[in-house]
């Protein structure tokens, strides 16, 4: 058994603390240029290393190849959950780019922090850590200029924030404890998955995974404040892992990584799920998904594969397909034009890149390993 490695800020401690400030030095202060954004793009990938969190940066070619360009150091410490073999956090969006404001958030989940960064194309600063209200931090999400922290430890909880000049500003009436039992076996499975937005902004969910196999959804305000409590929505034997939703009909997809499927629902408006289908992927532990278009990439940690679906407007899922990946499938990213899918996989510390093709079907166009990133998780692509 891996035990988990933190430090640092307790939720109380979170209410008091400050903001800390620290610049790291960039590629561009040992003169080396910014790539044009027009050349291609870029991927960045965390490592969630014990010995000190880092993001490392990728150029993007034209052809969807990698090439690395620098890392810096997030000013934190990873963590790794008990239990955990390739994904050390067991979560989505532990690595989330606010394009909206520039910025890259970072969880450190040994730490008790989120590192902001600002991002300059290819290029990074270290603008701010802060505490993440809670233990273990593991997944973010931003929607406009509102941040919300998931927290997996210590019965699991949500922590809000507001960006103010390129900053993360703590609100301390945005803490919602989620009431998971602390003491349930093994983390990896144990703590809850991801946090994010849906319902354009007015919603915010949380997947529990095995530790209650709920969906909670909580009720945002104009100003993105959670309700007291959240809509427990249960899934049982499901384990709902990561999810994601369609922009145009709002429909969201969780992967099950009980059943190793993916399951479609609609949102009503009072929160409650209300179930459309069910696909199931015939892999080993489904956990994560990300969407392009009406394209569905659902990583199977436990097959090293990722399994590929249309969905209709219906909620409907057609499979298209299967590609095979290095060890330990997890998170993943498209980039912004859809033409290209990174997956990192934790088994080794390898991303492995695929050409996009317009059936849906992925082309290996080759891979790179990411510096002390066995059982990292956290990517993004542009």
């Amino acid at each position: 058994m891996q035990t988990v490695m933190r430090i640092g800020a307790t939720a109380a401690a979170f209410l008091t603390a400050t903001s800390v400030s620290t610049g790291a030095a960039s590629a561009a202060e040992h003169g080396r240029p910014a790539f044009d954004r027009g050349d291609g793009g870029v991927v960045f990938a965390q490592t969630d290393a014990t010995t000190g969190n880092q993001v490392v940066v990728y150029h993007r070619g034209d052809d969807g190849s990698l090439t690395r360009l620098a890392t810096y150091d997030t000013g934190g410490l990873g963590g790794v959950l008990d239990g955990s073999m390739v994904d050390h956090l067991a979560s989505q969006g532990s690595l989330t780019y606010d394009r909206e404001n520039k910025l890259l958030y970072a969880v450190n989940a040994g730490s008790d922090t989120v590192s902001v960064f600002a991002v300059y194309g290819d290029l990074l600063r270290l603008r701010q850590v802060v505490p993440s209200g809670g233990t273990f931090p593991v997944s973010i999400a931003v929607h406009d200029d509102t941040v919300y922290v998931l927290n997996a430890l210590d019965g699991g909880s949500v922590q809000g924030y507001t960006v103010e000049d390129g900053r993360l500003l703590p609100r301390r009436d945005w803490n919602r404890p989620l009431g998971l039992d602390p003491n349930a076996t093994p983390q990896f499975t144990n703590t809850p998955g991801q946090v994010g937005f849906a319902d354009w902004g007015r919603k915010l969910i949380v997947t529990t995974k095995a530790n209650g196999d709920n969906v909670d959804v909580f009720a945002l305000d104009d100003d993105g404040a959670p309700a007291p409590a959240p809509v427990v929505n249960n899934l049982p034997a499901a384990v709902p892992f990561a999810f994601t939703t369609d922009p145009k009909t709002g429909t969201l997809y969780v992967t099950e990584a009980g059943p190793n499927a993916v399951a479609s629902f609609r949102i009503n408006r009072d929160g409650t799920l209300a179930p459309l289908r069910t696909a199931a992927t015939g892999q080993q532990a489904t956990c994560w998904i990300t969407a392009v278009g009406d394209l569905l990439y659902v990583s199977n940690a436990g097959s090293a594969t990722v399994s590929i679906y249309r969905a209709g407007r219906d909620g409907s899922l057609h499979p298209v397909g299967t590609a095979a990946t290095d060890p330990g499938t997890v998170d993943s990213a498209a980039s912004r034009d859809g033409r290209y899918l990174y997956v990192q996989t934790g088994g080794e510390g390898i991303l492995d890149a695929f050409a996009i093709n317009p059936d849906g079907t992925l082309t290996p166009i080759g891979s790179e390993t990411v510096p002390n990133a066995v059982g990292g998780e956290g990517i993004v692509a542009s």
